[in-house]
């Protein structure tokens, strides 16, 4: 399977679950909520918030992943998605901008919360991490063809 159908396949089931323009109204919601501080509504928006991609990405999507030879598992930061991995090679796609200077455990500790990436921002970095995987599989599959 290459790149830009498993991207395909993974953009159509998020957007069975909401259409983009929900996708990104939880995002803005959930983002405000940071901005005021509003611990109740962030109590109430992220959980779904994050349940929600990490299901599709866990269930909806399996066949694909599973076509793909890459497996999914539980995301080890607190605004990652899951942990990707096909042949020894592991990526995980986060919902928010990453500074690699701050110590994961640290990520979205700020008052005014983690910078959350809209709808399409996540599509692209989705695919960005899956690249490689896609890539060293295809070069395993091919090797194997041999």
């Amino acid at each position: 399977m290459t790149l830009s159908e498993t991207i395909d396949r993974l953009r159509t089931a998020h957007l069975m679950v909401r259409d983009a323009n929900e996708w990104d109204g939880l995002t803005a919601a959930l983002a405000d909520a940071y901005r005021r501080q509003d611990d109740d509504l962030i109590e109430q928006l992220q959980p779904p918030f994050l349940q929600s991609w990490r299901t599709v990405t866990h269930y909806v999507l399996r066949d694909t992943f599973d076509a793909a030879g890459i497996s999914v598992t539980d995301h080890s930061r607190p605004w990652g998605i899951a942990t990707l991995t096909a042949n020894g090679v592991s990526r995980e796609p986060v919902l928010c901008r990453m500074d690699p200077t701050v110590p994961q455990h640290a990520e979205g500790t700020a008052a005014e919360g983690p910078e959350l990436l809209t709808f399409a921002e996540v599509m692209t970095y989705y695919a960005e991490c899956m690249a490689p995987l896609l890539e060293h599989a295809s070069g395993q599959q091919t090797q194997y063809a041999r």
